[in-house]
């Protein structure tokens, strides 16, 4: 078998055309939870801590020099940090829910059988010639 025909069959199967759909729902996800974390989580959270940005907390080690153009600034910025995990927290939840929801839905009872249908006239006569006769 050839490589190209073995990189045919692996590009056919299911699983990688799922993957690249995940891929790339995830990655317009990352988007909007940019924006839920920067825009709506982080601003009641900084308003609770007195207005602490956490965008901006960092431990400066050099600060910037006013008489050079360049900057010089040297910082360790833990508030990014603080932001990307209250992010993962968030996708982490949602896909918990999102794979809760799927379960819930594979574990659904299947649906109730229907009583089963009454039997042909002939057939319920003969039950009941049956049955007298048993009777004798």
């Amino acid at each position: 078998m050839g490589v190209f025909s073995e990189f045919r069959e692996f590009i056919a199967r299911g699983n990688v055309v799922d993957l690249a759909v995940g891929v790339i729902i995830g990655a317009a996800f990352n988007d909007i939870v940019k924006v839920l974390v920067d825009q709506v989580v982080m601003p009641p959270i900084g308003l609770l801590t007195s207005g602490v940005d956490f965008s901006k907390l960092a431990i400066i080690l050099k600060p910037d020099d006013p008489a050079t153009e360049a900057s010089e600034l040297v910082a360790i910025q833990y508030g990014a940090l603080i932001n990307s995990g209250i992010k993962f927290l968030i996708v982490a939840w949602v896909v918990f829910i999102i794979v809760k929801a799927v379960n819930a839905m594979r574990r659904a009872p299947p649906p109730a059988e229907a009583a089963p249908a009454a039997p042909p006239p002939q057939e319920a006569l003969l039950a009941e010639i049956r049955d007298l006769l048993k009777a004798k």
